[in-house]
């Protein structure tokens, strides 16, 4: 049978394009396997884990009163809510939409098969994101160990875990998990915790959650794991010194791998990087150029569910009508749900010094804006950075309550090529945690610890 358009992956960013594809009339095959529909966010990612960190912090509030097994049951239902209502109901609506349940592999340049059948296209999109690393850990297997798909299916809660790795994930769930009342320990390889970003914002996060009661050792060379008992011994070198810890059990998050083994690529005429992901040109073109790739595949630098879904539109138009769309990916925030919250948009210190060889910044303590004093949540920063030539805001990053809803604004500033004089010419609701923009801007005129509230 042949199709308009073939889609291997039906999570955020296949799902999207079968959307796109449809409202275009075009003749689409949707294929997934692996997760249920709706691949990570919706099933193991975003939804279920922001739900237990909502949750956690309740826990706090209310004296360690949550069931730890109860709440997760909640979790679990509120993932198959969303699903069967965002997915598999919509997918009933895709009139031009066929849909399969199987592993996809390429036979030729423009023919997969899947469950022994075979399938022509015009053009194909690969979208079947990644999974996560397991490090080469001796005997990490035998001991087995939590990743951040199984730990939300877990309803036991550990007295003790060892998080193996200091991204998004490993954050997260380390204050998920020492919220509810575990005894928690990061075990991070490199020098600094989440390390892509602002140091003055990350080493600030990792007081506030050493404060927590976690405890973050870096620069950590993990080994050996063995079984004791109830419990686990994960041996590691620090500082050229070999230690070891005991705990009930061992979270991996130590990153993702694109999902490109098992499509027999090289029978496409598609070229994977180093990292195993699908080399693609700013229209999200592989090298083959009626094959596209989108989400955690390719080689694209953020990835999160709004890109995915994003490019998987994108990807559509690009391929059925040559629209040549791409995105700024400088003008993308992200959000780590900690609390408070890391969220970031545009240029780095660092990055900005080595792309345009100038900047310009300012870090302003959260204690000096009125909203934060107010409800007593002051340990936050926020980080502007500036083209000192333009004072056009380059950009954002903050760590505040709200983080995840304040950074939106820097999506216009920073892809307006917004300056600092313009900010501070608005005018923002008082009091809120936003208002710490404008006086961040400001802060490149003035001390702003000796100003009114009154700007």
């Amino acid at each position: 049978m042949k199709y308009d358009l073939i889609i291997i992956g039906a999570g955020s960013g296949g799902f999207a394009a079968a959307i796109q594809a449809n409202e275009l009339g075009a003749k689409t095959l949707l294929i997934n396997s692996g997760l249920p529909l709706g691949g990570t966010c919706v099933n193991v990612g975003c939804v279920p884990s922001k739900f237990l960190i909502h949750k956690a912090k309740i826990n706090v509030l209310k004296n360690n009163s949550l069931n730890f097994a109860k709440v997760i049951e909640e979790e679990l239902n509120l993932v198959n809510e969303l699903r069967k209502e965002k997915y598999e109901e919509v997918l009933k609506n895709l009139k031009n939409v066929d849909f399969i349940e199987g592993k996809a592999k390429f036979v030729s340049e423009n023919e997969i098969e899947i469950n022994g059948q075979r399938f022509q296209a015009e053009k194909f999109i690969i979208a079947n994101g990644s999974t996560a690393n397991v490090p080469e850990i001796k005997n990490i297997e035998n001991v087995g160990y939590l990743n951040h798909i199984t730990a939300l299916q877990n309803k036991n809660l550990p007295k003790s875990i060892v998080v193996i790795g200091a991204g998004p994930v490993g954050l997260e769930f380390a204050q998920i998990y020492s919220r509810f009342g575990s005894k928690v320990t990061i075990l991070q390889k490199g020098n600094s915790i989440f390390p892509s970003g602002e140091k003055e914002l990350t080493q600030r996060l990792k007081e506030i959650l050493e404060r927590e009661g976690i405890e973050i050792k870096l620069n950590v060379d993990v080994r050996e794991v063995r079984k004791e008992g109830n419990e686990k011994v994960v041996k590691y070198l620090i500082n050229g010194k070999e230690q070891e810890i005991k705990a009930e059990e061992i979270l991996l998050a130590a990153g993702k791998t694109p999902n490109t083994q098992e499509l027999d690529l090289e029978k496409a005429k598609v070229k994977i990087n180093e990292r195993k992901a699908i080399i693609t040109n700013e229209f999200l073109q592989t090298t083959n150029d009626n094959i596209y790739a989108i989400g955690d595949v390719n080689d694209k630098p953020l990835r999160l569910e709004t890109t995915a879904a994003k490019e998987g539109t994108i990807a559509v138009l690009n391929a059925l009508e040559n629209k040549k769309i791409k995105i700024d990916y400088n003008s993308v925030p992200y959000t780590i749900f900690t609390d408070p919250e890391l969220a970031g948009i545009g240029f780095t210190e660092e990055r900005q010094l080595k792309e345009l060889n100038v900047c310009a910044c300012r870090v302003l303590e959260l204690k000096f804006v009125p909203k934060a004093r107010i409800i007593k949540e002051t340990e936050g920063l926020i980080k502007m950075l500036i083209n000192p030539k333009t004072k056009e805001i380059t950009g954002i990053h903050l760590l505040a309550p709200f983080a995840s809803e304040i950074i939106n604004q820097g999506i216009w500033l920073v892809k307006n090529k917004i300056t600092i004089d313009e900010v501070i010419n608005s005018m923002p609701v008082f009091p809120t945690i936003s208002e710490a923009i404008k006086l961040c801007a400001l802060s490149f005129y003035k001390n702003v610890a000796k100003i009114s509230c009154c700007i």
